[in-house]
């Protein structure tokens, strides 16, 4: 079972602990380039737009542009990423993402840079940026211990928001002084240092890769996984919530800094830097403050700080009470996703990390990407002081279902690998292309204990369908009081193998174990593969 979240007594590490091993640091570092360079490149594109016709829509659509790969294309990557060599595939994307730079520069710079082309480029660094996210978020449990990955978490954070602090004023800077070019081309400079830092890196061994499963049977599992854990779609459920409103903010505060507070390019990446600045504080102060308050208290006070926020900036002409408003709002920003996304490497087992991770990415990258449009067009039709509103209204309602689906308390679930159930002994081996197949699990028990092993049962039938089952069911012969017949189908035996071989841990252990204390005698098991081609069932597909 799991809990509420966390209480005040448990002790996180420290939020600079992982800074101290030196592989982290490096890969840190070099990331934080990076990541001021994307921010140096989205408030140059932004900045290109704003003074075209219909600069609501356009200037929000830069954000789409950004985001919307990561919708498509994060869950393909995270098979990659759970596939293949995580390093090699990070190397070959940054590469790629340099040339998609050097390009937005060198058209910048001979003015052949119309808004379709610099949306269509926007959107090719966000289809490396989808790439990268499932591989790089993968990573981290690698490089740090389990006990500091909330706190690698919350320094991913601050790292994004100390280059949203110091990126937008830089490119404000220079936008103002020499032009967008430059902005393009010292991005395509900080990938460059990043794709250098990996190439560096020499992990002390490879990575246990299993045979690569299809693609498409990867991406069947890594959905069916996410379908069947209930925490990881309440997690899901706690970042769309805040994300969707809180995306207005992003999306039209280059209109907000142009319109309402008649700011240039310079005082737009001051506002951002107010937002870089708090969300830094918020990464910083995180660790304190959880030592104090719960995480659903922390999402309380957090979407309350942003709901104000989002009033002030709409509604509010004077620049320092907006600057102000943008500081909590920044910290309020970290709190909530720091807090999600630790949670998610904590739950995910290792074997489906980067795709479970990955689609974290699409709700988070979607709600940012859709939200970015609808309020662009609100905007436009409305005004900005109304979008801001609805917004900030949405944001409110979006609090207050904390106290409905609240973060889970992980701390007590046993996420280890688990290859615990006992050795096939087969008449003879199945080919692992070979499928569907179908296994079958008797069980003796008693009458006054079947309610009990049905609730149990439930729990099992969880573990199997997160690890391959596509379809399951419970059973019991008509003929007898005492005897259950468990009966899942998986896609194929090779399927099956890795359900032996690793999937399962040490939380679907538990579950097995309860519910088979509740029987007598030994457990038969049986498994079914097709007796000739052509004769599996006809509906074994499974959509995605």
């Amino acid at each position: 079972m799991v809990t509420a979240a966390a209480g005040p007594d448990d002790r996180p590490a420290s939020a600079w602990a992982p800074l101290r091993i030196a592989v982290y640091r490096n890969l840190w570092l070099a990331l934080l380039a990076a990541n001021i360079g994307t921010w140096m490149q989205t408030v140059g594109a932004q900045w290109l737009l704003i003074h075209h016709s219909n600069a609501s829509t356009l200037v929000a659509l830069v954000q789409t542009a950004s985001l919307l790969p990561v919708l498509l294309l994060a869950l393909p990557g995270g098979v990659l990423a759970d596939n293949f060599d995580r390093r090699h595939l990070l190397i070959a994307v940054q590469l790629f993402l340099v040339a998609v730079a050097v390009a937005l520069t060198l058209l910048t710079l001979t003015n052949r840079m119309p808004p379709a082309l610099l949306l269509t480029l926007t959107f090719a660094f966000g289809v490396g940026q989808a790439l990268t996210l499932p591989a790089w978020a993968a990573v981290i449990p690698e490089l740090v211990p389990q006990e500091q990955l909330r706190s690698a978490s919350a320094l991913g954070s601050i790292s994004v928001n100390m280059a949203r602090a110091v990126g937008p004023a830089a490119a404000g800077v220079l936008i103002a002084r020499i032009g967008v070019a430059p902005v393009f081309g010292l991005n395509a400079i900080a990938f460059a240092i990043f794709a250098y830092a990996l190439w560096r890196w020499r992990p002390r061994s490879a990575r246990a890769v299993e045979v690569p499963e299809r693609f498409t049977a990867a991406l069947r599992a890594g959905s069916r996984y996410v379908r069947h854990s209930p925490i990881v779609r309440r997690l899901l459920r706690r970042a769309l919530v805040f994300v969707v409103p809180a995306s207005a903010l992003w999306a039209l505060l280059p209109l907000v800094a142009n319109r309402r507070l008649g700011l240039g390019s310079g005082g737009y990446g001051l506002l951002l830097a107010a937002l870089g600045v708090g969300a830094i504080a918020g990464g910083v102060l995180l660790a304190m403050i959880r030592t104090r308050l719960s995480a659903n208290q922390l999402l309380l006070i957090a979407g309350a700080l942003f709901t104000v926020a989002l009033t002030v900036v709409g509604t509010v002409r004077v620049v320092p009470l907006v600057l102000l408003a943008l500081l909590p709002a920044g910290m309020a920003w970290v709190t909530v996703l720091a807090n999600v996304n630790a949670e998610m490497q904590l739950f995910l087992p290792s074997w489906v990390r980067a795709r479970g991770l990955a689609v974290y990415q699409v709700c988070f990258a979607g709600g940012q990407a859709v939200g970015a449009l609808v309020w662009g067009l609100v905007a436009d039709v409305a005004g900005l002081v109304l979008a801001y509103l609805a917004a900030a209204a949405l944001m409110l309602v979006g609090t207050v279902t904390s106290r409905i689906w609240p973060l889970p308390n992980l701390r007590s679930v046993n996420r280890e690998p688990a290859a615990y159930w006992p050795q096939l002994h087969l008449a003879y081996e199945p080919d692992p292309g070979v499928g569907p197949v179908l296994v079958m699990v008797q069980y003796t028990v008693r009458p006054e204990r079947t309610q009990p092993f049905l609730a149990a049962m439930d729990l099992v039938r969880g573990a199997r369908q997160r690890t391959g089952a596509m379809r399951w069911g419970l059973f019991r012969p008509a003929e007898t009081t005492d005897r259950f017949v468990e009966v899942y189908l998986v896609p194929s035996w090779g399927e099956h193998l890795r359900q032996h071989g690793g999937r399962l841990t040490g939380e679907d252990r538990e579950a097995e174990e309860r519910a088979r204390e509740l029987t007598d005698g030994e457990v038969e098991v049986r498994h079914l593969v097709p007796a000739a081609a052509g004769s599996a069932l006809s509906d074994d597909r499974e959509a995605v």
